[in-house]
């Protein structure tokens, strides 16, 4: 699903973002609409070469949770249109800018239904647009004021270290658990988190309102993933559109997994099937079969839910609004889409 077009109907079906309000929906595609125009001029390059890389994803499209929930969070201030959407498009930059590298360090091939640019190109060409996107990003955020850009240079570290955290393992003695979803809220909560901060900064809302905000993005952006993970093994591809087992042919430990490896009545056989990556079909089923009937799969659904709480209880600080109903039914539809 692409929101790319900044449509009302696009918006109606991305990321379980379900507003009543026709005033809210128009406002938000408007603001899209001009988060895209403004994201194809940041990519745009005299020299042919980065052109055609950096605008590869930007063209791409995607979902852009983050420029939308920027947008969101500015329902809950003052104006300033301009400086929300130079936000907005500079978060969705960082973010354009990390899956470059992702897809380097995970040796993909597809992004976004296209090939990826390190397939396309190279490694080096993907490494460079991936700088090239980011030095772009902290050039409009500049523009917003040193807060921001003491903010968006915080947030770089975030998800650095994320990364390193998350290439390096748990410490000894670190329970892998919490190892995991602590690297979670950094490499895909932190920059949610951020998104919603300075929709509501920008838009000069009350401090109080930017911290709930703010709060709700991180809490939100790590439930996402935890949502992901348990699509990955308890939906069947004609239901969630994607081939189960994805992570387990990878050989990436995953919340589910982590907790049936903690739990010590998990099968043995489903130890030995999630030493590695598993390359055979019949395996990957086998250990799909042992997840969906484990207490693994049970906790990581039921960690979803308290996540999902928690993230709305951080709404009850905002004022009631279509805005805030919005946001609420984010937290709903991490839940209901694991059903």
């Amino acid at each position: 699903m692409s929101v790319q077009s900044g449509t009302i109907e696009d918006l109606r079906a991305s990321v379980g973002l379900r507003i009543a309000d026709e005033q809210l929906l128009r406002t938000l595609a408007a603001g899209l609409a001009d988060v895209e125009n403004l994201l194809r001029e940041t990519a745009r390059s005299d020299v042919k070469a980065v052109h055609e890389a950096a605008s590869h994803l930007v063209e791409a499209g995607g979902k852009r949770f983050r420029p939308m929930f920027t947008l969101l969070a500015a329902q809950f201030g003052k104006g300033n249109h301009k400086g929300v959407v130079t936000a907005a498009a500079a978060v969705e930059l960082v973010h354009l800018a990390t899956l470059y590298h992702d897809d380097v360090m995970d040796e993909a091939t597809m992004r976004r239904g296209a090939q990826s640019v390190n397939a396309r190109w190279d490694n080096t060409i993907a490494i460079l647009t991936g700088d090239f996107l980011f030095a772009h990003a902290s050039r409009l955020v500049s523009e917003l004021g040193t807060d921001a850009a003491r903010i968006i240079a915080e947030t770089f570290g975030e998800l650095v270290t994320g990364q390193m955290r998350e290439t390096v393992g748990p410490g000894d003695g670190e329970d892998p658990v919490e190892h995991y979803l602590s690297v979670v809220a950094q490499k895909t909560g932190s920059l949610i988190a951020t998104a919603g901060r300075f929709g509501g900064m920008v838009s000069g809302a009350e401090p109080e309102h930017v911290e709930a905000l703010q709060r709700f993005g991180e809490i939100i952006g790590t439930a996402f993933q935890i949502s992901d993970d348990v699509i990955d093994i308890a939906s069947p591809s004609h239901e969630s559109g994607k081939t189960p087992g994805t992570d387990l042919r990878e050989g990436v430990r995953t919340l589910p997994m982590l907790f049936a490896l903690a739990d010590p009545e998990t099968d043995p056989r489903l130890r030995e099937l999630l030493a590695g990556p598993i390359g055979d079909d019949d395996l990957v089923e086998e250990a799909l079969q042992l997840l969906r009937v484990s207490k693994g799969l049970d906790s990581a659904t039921a960690t979803l839910a308290d996540y999902a709480r928690r993230a709305r209880a951080q709404l009850s600080a905002l004022p009631a609004s279509a805005a805030r109903d919005a946001c609420e039914s984010v937290a709903d539809y991490l839940v209901a889409r694991t059903r």
